[in-house]
């Protein structure tokens, strides 16, 4: 097997995109979705709410009963009538 004279490495070091010398990007980061997001129930009867992005069910036992949700059908249940985010 022959040897390329160091000219890979040279060639990388050329051809480093200039972010990764410590440029940075004009592009911002999203901030990252919340971890943990709860839900409270203030309604009588108990109530099964579906997210729509994920397609979970979310059984709400009765008054105060507090779920647990997925953060990507946080929108979705803030709307519903009878349901508070908590966390």
């Amino acid at each position: 097997m022959s040897c390329c004279g160091n000219k890979r490495a040279e060639f990388l070091d050329q051809n480093t995109p200039a972010r990764s010398q410590g440029i940075p990007s004009s592009r911002p980061f999203p901030s990252p979705a919340p971890l943990r997001v709860v839900f409270e129930y203030n309604g009588q009867p108990p109530v099964v709410v579906v997210g729509p992005v994920s397609g979970n069910r979310y059984r709400f036992a009765g008054p105060g009963a507090r779920v647990e949700v997925d953060p990507r059908d946080r929108r979705s249940l803030a709307v519903t009538p009878r349901l508070r985010q908590i966390v």
